[in-house]
């Protein structure tokens, strides 16, 4: 990687925050009001006026829109607003990336990545349904066979998965009781106090095969905040610095080729972009201590995980394991404060934040001496999108 084309080590996270996680349609407040809540949380954990945020980036859609959060925030002035493609949580890790970029060539100062969601005021992700009686394009090839939902949709390409590389059960059940296990630890989890175990979760209702309940995320509303600056900003602020080592979005050869035709069927997307994360954070698997992996539905964790080098298709099912994923002592602790399944669905920008606390030796599941965390968000979307953040020591 050139130096001269690498945002390794030149931009630092220098705060996170975020509202109290509701159950889908329990907040009490308007989605608007609980982005700028989680963003003066980000600026309270940093030690900085929220008036020197000059740059926004989110994803996702997200509907709150960056000149009237930079006014209502006062905002001496707005020098960035971008926002990652796509309505999934792919950009998470994407918008990340871009703060860091916007930063390192001068284009702003002080990014904010954010985003809130309050589904109880707009679209509930992830339901089927509401759609009009006259459908053309690509809709009309699927919706008729019920193919309605996200479920639906990525069930498919989990089948396949399975079928294709002998991935058993019990590697998506061992993800899901890694992530209930982590939020019984976490005060912010909405899963906090329901403990599931094997037993519970193979008795959970099927949801559309192969995913049972529990295969599932979240819905919630609230916001996520990161505040980005530049290194040697960050080294004068009130937390430790966690660096941005590296980061990558995009997606293989035609996939999002209609009608689920894309050549890669059983593909999160990260073949070709995890190779380009590492090469710029400098890194390989074997670095990575904790890994937070973006979790709309297990199956994408299984393919995120293999097509980031953490274990072969071949060693999936003895690698995925509980005692492997769980922080202290597993080989690869994951989706350390709950994740999408057991913390909150916060579009997986909670993810990020997540990693910048195991960092910083602030998770409620710390990994000891954590040094290196990687976040992958939204597998099985285009563009999917990762990052790597780090401690000093890393630098």
């Amino acid at each position: 990687m050139p130096v001269d084309r690498t945002i390794r080590g030149r931009v630092a996270v220098a705060g996170v925050g975020e509202t109290p996680y509701y159950k889908h349609g329990q907040s009490p407040d308007a989605q608007f009001k609980l982005t700028l809540m989680a963003i003066l949380a980000a600026a309270e954990d940093a030690g900085l006026d929220p008036r020197e945020i000059d740059g926004f980036a989110t994803y996702a859609n997200d509907a709150n829109d960056a000149g009237r959060l930079a006014t209502a925030l006062g905002c001496r002035e707005l020098r960035y607003a971008n926002m990652v493609f796509g309505g999934g949580g792919g950009g998470g890790s994407g918008a990340v990336g871009n703060a860091a970029a916007a930063i390192h060539a001068g284009l702003a100062d002080c990014v904010v990545v954010y985003r809130g969601l309050a589904q109880g005021q707009g679209v509930r992700f992830g339901q089927a349904g509401g759609y009009p009686t006259q459908i053309a394009g690509e809709p009309a090839t699927w919706i008729p066979y019920g193919v309605m939902s996200p479920a639906q949709m990525f069930a498919m390409r989990t089948t396949r998965l399975m079928h294709e590389h002998g991935i058993e059960r019990s590697a998506l059940r061992a993800i899901a009781l890694a992530s209930y296990h982590h939020a019984q630890q976490n005060p912010r989890a909405v899963m906090r106090g329901r403990p599931l175990d094997e037993a519970g979760y193979d008795a959970s209702r099927w949801i559309v095969e192969p995913f049972k309940l529990f295969d599932c995320c979240l819905e919630n509303d609230g916001a996520a905040a990161l505040i980005l600056v530049p290194a040697e900003r960050a080294k004068d602020l009130r937390k430790p610095p966690c660096y941005v080592l590296g980061a990558a979005q995009g997606a293989e050869y035609r996939s999002s080729a209609g009608t689920h035709n894309n050549p890669d069927y059983a593909t999160a997307s990260f073949k070709t972009v995890a190779p380009r994360l590492y090469a710029m954070a400098g890194v390989g698997p074997s670095d990575v201590d904790v890994v937070q992996s973006y979790e709309n539905f297990t199956g994408g964790v299984v393919m995120s995980l293999i097509e980031h080098g953490f274990c072969t298709y071949e060693e999936a099912n003895e690698f995925l394991t509980l005692e492997n994923l769980i922080a202290p002592t597993g080989r690869l602790p994951l989706n350390t404060s709950g994740g999408n399944l057991a913390e909150c669905y916060m579009h997986g920008l909670e993810l990020n934040i997540e990693a910048v606390r195991q960092i910083r030796g602030e998770s409620p599941n710390p990994v000891p001496g954590a040094n290196v965390a990687l976040v992958s968000s939204g597998p099985m979307v285009t563009p999917a999108t990762n990052v790597i953040v780090g401690s000093e020591a890393t630098l």
